[in-house]
């Protein structure tokens, strides 16, 4: 069974979005092992610099690079990544599998992207839209494009 882990920064703060992820989390135990890590969000000034914006990244890709198991493919939601389609993403489930990779990492940054530490450690550059979802959001939303792409690769009628 493959091991997927989302790493993410700051917390689900609404029950709605609790409620969400847990429903998902509960669907995705029929094809996976689905692990959530919270990183702690930097906390940024009204109207933040450059140097305050980069130095709050550098932090927190430090713990993020701290949680990546060595083995692991790694999948960063950035807005410069490339727009999957359902299928795409159905697919990276099932190569990652096929490669011999059993754990796949997808990594969620807060509202000032990820660090180029981080990006470096990618493999694969994911974006969800062209348009900007709060990471709370954008969370729900990778979690139900898994369970989607576990559907698809197991054939079933979740996905029209």
């Amino acid at each position: 069974m493959q091991t997927v882990t989302i790493i993410s920064v700051g917390k689900l703060k609404d029950a709605f979005f609790e409620m969400a992820s847990d429903e998902y989390l509960k669907r995705l135990k029929a094809f996976a092992k689905v692990n959530v890590i919270e990183i702690k969000a930097g906390v940024l000034p009204e109207n933040p610099s450059e140097n305050e914006i980069n130095s709050v990244l550098e932090k927190e890709g430090e713990e993020i690079l701290k949680k990546i198991p060595q083995s692991a493919k790694v999948v960063s939601l950035c807005i410069e990544g490339k727009l999957y389609s359902s299928e795409d993403m159905a697919k990276l489930l099932s190569d990652t599998a096929l490669s011999g990779t059993s754990h796949i990492v997808f990594i969620i940054g807060g509202s000032y992207g990820l660090s180029e530490k981080v990006k470096a450690r990618t493999s694969v550059r994911l974006s969800m839209s062209k348009m900007t979802f709060p990471h709370r959001l954008a969370r729900i939303m990778l979690l139900e494009q898994i369970y989607r792409g576990y559907k698809i690769n197991a054939g079933e009628s979740y996905h029209k």
